[in-house]
């Protein structure tokens, strides 16, 4: 398929974090390629407006500078549609802004990710803010599809030889500690301030802006698996969303894909893959945007 103009995208995948070596994943840096070539062979997007962030590369600087580049181009009418894609740990860092009812904000850990005193060091870490203050700019003819593989809570797996994608924060000692959060999420824009904009968990029924489409790894009070298939590792709701796209031929609605995934994924996974978007979108085919 020949490229569109007005797509840009940026897929982000980090196993190796410079900091904290023992909290290293496998199937990530998988996944950014992985959405990269879909995005490539069915989604109308050239090679050139694809970049792929991966471990060292995939620092909070160089994937917000990024970011920012897309929406500000976003912003002078010369992108009509961005991808974002992100598969890391998920995380959890003290609100400063008081927007945030049990005084947690969810966060995205980067490759250099690093503390400071009994918190996340904000420099190295990406808050749920910062994404939702900067894709809230985006106007309303720029379409924002973000991907999100990463886990927002510290519940366990029952399946073998799988790691959660979640990296508690210095204040949390067990791994395993199990907190029910809220994750990313962006409602249609208010004359309220920015941090009143956001609500619960895609799971939880918030009602999505119409340009923006939100996938997530998992309900929010659940983790996201690095898991292995076929002889190498993915996350368990990127290699699905990837299967049954590639598997219909890039011909199914959101909608659709949503339920294949939960099909495949069912007994196999704790997780549930979510889908946050307006009902035009939901009914949509994502290879067509």
């Amino acid at each position: 398929m020949a490229g569109i103009a007005g797509k840009k995208a940026l897929c982000v995948g980090i196993n190796k974090f410079q900091n904290f070596p023992h909290f290293a994943l496998n199937g990530c840096v998988n996944d950014a390629k992985d959405m990269g070539a879909l995005l490539k062979d069915l989604m109308g997007f050239r090679a050139a407006d694809i970049t792929t962030l991966t471990d060292a590369n995939a620092t909070k600087a160089n994937i917000m500078a990024r970011l920012k580049a897309m929406v500000a181009e976003a912003k002078a009418g010369k992108l009509n549609h961005i991808v974002f894609s992100f598969s890391s740990h998920g995380t959890q860092a003290t609100d400063t802004s008081g927007d945030e009812p049990d005084g947690m904000d969810e966060a995205f850990v980067p490759h250099d990710i690093a503390q400071k005193g009994n918190d996340w060091d904000p420099a190295r870490i990406i808050s749920d803010d910062e994404f939702h203050d900067l894709f809230e700019q985006l106007p309303d003819s720029c379409t924002l599809e973000a991907y999100l593989d990463t886990c927002h809570s510290g519940t366990g797996f029952r399946a073998l030889g799988m790691k959660a994608r979640y990296l508690p924060p210095p204040s949390e000692s067990p791994v395993g500690k199990s907190k029910k959060v809220r994750g990313f999420t962006l409602k249609p824009k208010s004359k309220k301030s920015k941090k009143g904009t956001k609500d619960v968990a895609p799971d939880a029924g918030a009602k999505a802006a119409k340009n923006i489409i939100l996938w997530t790894g998992c309900r929010s009070n659940q983790t996201s698996a690095d898991a292995f298939f076929n002889g190498r590792y993915n996350g368990a709701f990127t290699y699905n969303y990837v299967k049954v796209v590639r598997g219909s031929g890039g011909t199914l609605p959101r909608a659709q894909i949503l339920e294949g995934m939960k099909q495949l994924m069912a007994g196999q996974f704790d997780q549930v893959p979510q889908l946050e978007a307006d009902a035009t979108n939901r009914n949509a085919n994502p290879t067509e945007s």
